[in-house]
């Protein structure tokens, strides 16, 4: 498949730092006044039971008696609190694992997953994010980290139907260093961008998402400019 300079296919590893965008919404302050307006996204339960550990034990031995899975992890070069990151890529999935050495585990787990609502030149340019985390190794930054990684590589974002409270805070947290659009999945999968700020309830549709666009990334590359007034 060919690919643009910010489709999807793997870079090498991620080099330079965080990504300082033009954002949208210049201040700190219409930034948060958009996050109040952006509270009424559709917010899921959040996964905070301590049985995640147990599936995590479960995918490791998964993963040490699979030697094609095994075989196919890649080291990140990432350095968090001592965790071991690996990343592998299946049917244009990438997973990142994030393991304890000292306890030879897996304490979180990111997927970035195919958007079966798009079509096929946009699949080719954005990925959603879902992230597990076992108790005890939470507000370490992991999933900034990871999606920093991802960002920062010329990759972009998109948010599922549905974000646990915590997934959108660290949205719009890391906004304030990317580029964050507000969009509509219109007809024909195409992502249409939407003007801001969105009309208060608009975000009830199913059909509307949150992007946050990579390093070196235009959202027109993949998005389609807005048609909607007001």
């Amino acid at each position: 498949m060919m690919a643009s300079a910010c489709s999807l296919p793997m870079p090498g590893t991620a080099t330079g730092g965080p990504h300082t965008a033009a954002n949208p919404w210049p201040g700190l302050g219409m930034l948060d006044k958009w996050a109040q307006w952006l509270a009424e996204l559709r917010i899921d339960v959040d996964l905070s039971g301590r049985d995640i550990q147990r599936e995590f034990d479960a995918l490791h031995e998964r993963i040490r008696t699979n030697h094609r899975t095994r075989d196919a992890m890649q080291p990140l070069p990432l350095h968090l609190h001592g965790l071991v990151l690996r990343m592998r890529e299946a049917d244009g999935e990438v997973f990142v694992y994030a393991i304890d050495p000292l306890r030879n585990r897996i304490v979180a787990y990111t997927v970035f997953n195919r958007l079966v609502e798009v079509d096929r030149h946009t699949d080719r340019h954005l990925r959603a994010p879902h992230t597990k985390v076992a108790h005890g190794y939470r507000r370490m930054g992991i999933a900034t980290t990871i999606y920093r990684w991802w960002l920062d590589s010329g990759r972009s974002l998109m948010t599922g139907a549905r974000q646990s409270a915590g997934a959108h805070g660290l949205w719009m947290s890391l906004a304030r260093d990317y580029t964050l659009a507000a969009v509509r999945i219109a007809e024909h999968k195409r992502v249409q961008q939407l003007p801001l700020p969105p009309p208060p309830g608009f975000f009830d549709a199913l059909d509307t998402r949150l992007v946050l666009v990579g390093r070196g990334c235009r959202l027109a590359d993949f998005v389609q400019p807005s048609t909607r007034k007001g």
